[in-house]
């Protein structure tokens, strides 16, 4: 047991540095942005509303944001590596991950996970909103729900678009002044926020339907089978619709509206020339997502400017 124990809390070799650094996903920025889009729409939608917020402080609400959400993508990121090293070991384009090809034990990679939750509720608790805590709070199961949901249902990225998308609430209560939450116009942004994860989600899971189907792993993909470009087609247009719809509420005008046909013509052209069949298509179609949830946020961001300029309003 002494012995157990000692190799438990040992400094870590230069291996296991490496492996917690491939567990985080530090070369990736994909998670990062998925999770900080959705809490940017929510800040420039409220810098737009409410003009009497400077710009200097949504700008530093995106920036500690940024910050968070890269930690956020650290959490969900690790703990998916743990709860999945037994399936990873058997897919061709994960064998290769930290714990499947040795690199850290999976009780040493247990330790990480623990550190950066530690890490991770005193950051939140320093720099959020009590109201912002709670919405963070009310997500966290999802971080241990959503790894395991593909060995039981075909719907795992439906609990992955409630993790991502809970920022929509979080950043509008962060930066608001008078603290209300509009849920009538935020819960559809949040809603069409999980049609968006389940589209790109669903191309993704393409890439390994060939070992998913050789191992017994549920998917999206599997789910939808030769009808995935129409089902997609429709989740997109959803997303599309209800971001309008919430945008409208908002009061936002032609730059934001702009955006969104810009960012809709670019997905919707993409998914229509994405073979499933083939995993370098389906991994094009997954890169692209960063682009189209800038460009709607440059959207939202364009139409508070220009408004804010036009009406004398200072930045």
């Amino acid at each position: 047991m002494s012995k157990r124990l000692a190799s438990l809390f040992a400094p870590p070799s230069k291996e296991e540095i490496n492996a917690c650094w491939d567990l985080c996903r530090l070369n990736n920025h994909m998670g990062c942005w998925t999770t900080w889009i959705p809490t940017a729409w929510a800040l420039a939608m409220v810098y737009y509303a409410q003009p009497e917020i400077p710009g200097s402080v949504a700008l530093l609400w995106a920036a500690k944001y940024l910050v968070l959400c890269s930690g956020i993508k650290s959490l969900i990121m690790a703990i998916d590596d743990i709860l999945d090293h037994d399936i990873d070991a058997m897919v061709s384009r994960t064998k290769g991950r930290a714990i499947p090809r040795g690199s850290i034990s999976l009780e040493r990679a247990w330790m990480f996970f623990g550190i950066q939750v530690v890490l991770g509720v005193f950051l939140a608790q320093a720099l959020l909103d009590p109201v912002s805590c709670r919405f963070a709070a009310a997500a966290a199961p999802l971080f241990i729900i959503y790894p395991t949901c593909k060995r039981w249902m075909y719907f795992a990225p439906v609990v992955l678009g409630l993790m991502f998308t809970v920022g929509v609430f979080m950043g509008w209560s962060t930066l608001s002044r008078t603290k209300e939450m509009p849920y009538g116009m935020l819960v559809p942004i949040y809603i069409g926020g999980c049609f968006w994860v389940w589209t790109y989600e669903t191309i993704y899971q393409h890439m390994d339907k060939n070992d998913d189907v050789k191992i017994g792993i549920r998917s999206s993909a599997l789910l939808c089978g030769q009808y995935t470009i129409p089902v997609c087609f429709s989740t997109a247009i959803a997303f599309f619709g209800l971001l309008t719809y919430g945008g409208y509420l908002n009061g936002h005008s032609y730059p934001f509206f702009a955006g969104v046909l810009l960012a809709a013509g670019l997905l919707l052209s993409k998914l229509l020339r994405t073979d499933i069949d083939r995993p370098a298509d389906c991994r094009d179609f997954f890169l692209q997502t960063p682009l189209i949830g800038q460009i709607l946020v440059g959207g939202f961001v364009a139409d508070a400017v220009i408004g804010r300029i036009s009406n004398g309003i200072a930045l």
